[in-house]
């Protein structure tokens, strides 16, 4: 199973395009996967015939499991470390009885692990021991952090075992030497549910206090999950403050009718674009961005990093989630280039075709709820990007003229939701400030 981004530890196998006994070649596709947020097929790397199938459709693997098994060709570099490891093995010097027992132990580990390996228990095997260099990967859940947790020591195969089993060690108690977490503790303790909260009322306590209610239980999906652990851990860990600003998009919305009104008709008779209004608010927001550099950054723990250009991320709403696909150097693009990459990106994010490159990264966000009628509401930042734009719809609202009279203009709300720890509330202040003047004065983020 490859690794499709940093933060993907795991996917869902969705469709096979071979089946066992079926000769492949290098390049050619293997099966489908899903992850939490989009779908790619997997090409074969070597040549030779599919003799297994360790994943069927809807199951779920691991990152580096081993999802299926090709052997002749170029598959049969893969089996020598297992020949290799059949040879006779030389003579050894007589064993104490201790360290006979441990021999005795580690054979029958090696025993169960080729048990597994032939196949009696292959949703557990794992490619990580004799992986081609090329294609090694290593999943998140693997890399299992400091052996120390809160002050509280853990033996490496203690954290092995609660990586494996999604399992919290700082809700252990360690029952070693000095409080040590040794392995029968994580085994004793209960494992938390893919994408659930390790804090608060359990499933069963929750459904306790629903019983002879009729509900319908939903289990979630990667995406649900993916969502539910990286936006808690956002609310917990970031301290964020909120900037709200009521905007004119007057001149905005007239300068948006012109140019679709202007826009060149194709053989077909229809226009060769059509701009929306969150395509100026990407552009004016990018352009914001480079306009107060110190405020285009994202924190990265011991450092923050400050970008040239401003890579955007779009909240695209899905089935059951969202994704948030990432325009890069905004700021350098017209609107109309901007208006159809989004369109682009949007259509493949609603079929989950997205490449991780398309998604991950970016140095700010925008979240607009406005066609949905939602007058305001502020966003969650999405590590580790610093800020996050919340568009609200646009609406009539009076205003007070120069004269003290009273007249009516189309106005919309822009929240902003500030990482304390990049921006202080001056230099956010500031970002909003100049979003502002750029809607109110869009030729000004034109040219």
């Amino acid at each position: 199973m490859p690794q499709l981004g940093e933060t993907v530890a795991e996917g869902k196998i969705v469709k096979w395009f071979k089946a066992a006994g079926d000769a492949v070649t290098p390049g050619e596709n293997l099966f489908e996967i899903e992850t939490d947020k989009t779908s790619m097929e997997v090409p074969s790397t070597v040549a030779g015939t599919l003799t297994d199938i360790n994943f069927q459709v809807g199951q779920v693997a691991k990152v580096g499991a081993v999802v299926a098994v090709i052997v002749g060709a170029g598959g049969e570099a893969h089996a020598a470390p297992r020949a290799a490891a059949s040879a006779p093995a030389a003579p050894q010097a007589p064993l104490t009885p201790a360290k006979a027992g441990v021999q005795t132990q580690t054979a029958r580990t090696q025993k169960e692990l080729d048990s597994r390996l032939r196949g009696n228990d292959r949703l557990e095997s794992f490619a990580y021991a004799n992986m081609d260099p090329f294609r090694e990967v290593r999943t998140p859940d693997k890399n299992f952090g400091p052996a120390r947790v809160g002050g509280v020591t853990v033996t490496p195969l203690a954290r092995r075992l609660a990586g494996e089993r999604g399992i919290d060690l700082a809700n252990i108690k360690g029952s070693g030497p000095h409080g040590r977490i040794v392995a029968a503790d994580v085994e004793q303790a209960q494992p938390v549910a893919r994408g659930a909260v390790a804090t608060g009322a359990s499933a069963a306590q929750v459904k306790a206090l629903f019983e002879g209610v009729a509900y319908e239980e939903v289990p979630l999906d990667s995406m649900r999950a993916t969502i539910a652990t990286r936006l808690t851990e956002a609310v917990q860990t970031i301290p964020t403050f909120y900037l709200m600003a009521d905007i004119d998009i007057g001149r905005l919305t007239a300068m948006r009718e012109e140019a679709n009104a202007a826009a060149p008709k194709g053989a077909d008779g229809q226009p060769a674009f059509k701009l929306s209004l969150n395509d100026f608010i990407i552009k004016a927001w990018a352009a914001a961005l480079t306009r107060v550099p110190a405020a285009n950054a994202v924190w990265a723990q011991d450092r923050i990093l400050r970008f040239q250009h401003a890579d955007i991320g779009v909240a695209v709403a899905l089935d059951g989630g969202l994704i948030t696909p990432v325009i890069r150097n905004a700021d350098s693009k017209s609107v109309t280039a901007v208006s159809a990459e989004m369109r682009d990106l949007a259509a493949r994010a609603r079929d989950r075709k997205l490449k991780p490159n398309e998604y991950q990264g970016g140095t700010s966000a925008i979240s607009n709820l406005g066609m949905y009628g939602m007058r305001e509401f502020t966003a969650i930042i999405n590590p580790p990007h610093a800020t996050i734009l919340a568009i609200g719809t646009a609406r009539r609202a009076p205003v007070e003229t120069s004269d003290g009279g009273v007249k009516f203009v189309s106005q919309m709300t822009a929240t902003l939701s500030c990482d304390h720890r990049v921006l202080d509330g001056a230099l956010g202040a500031e970002l909003l400030a100049a979003f502002k003047t750029l809607i109110e004065q869009p030729v000004t983020f034109l040219v």
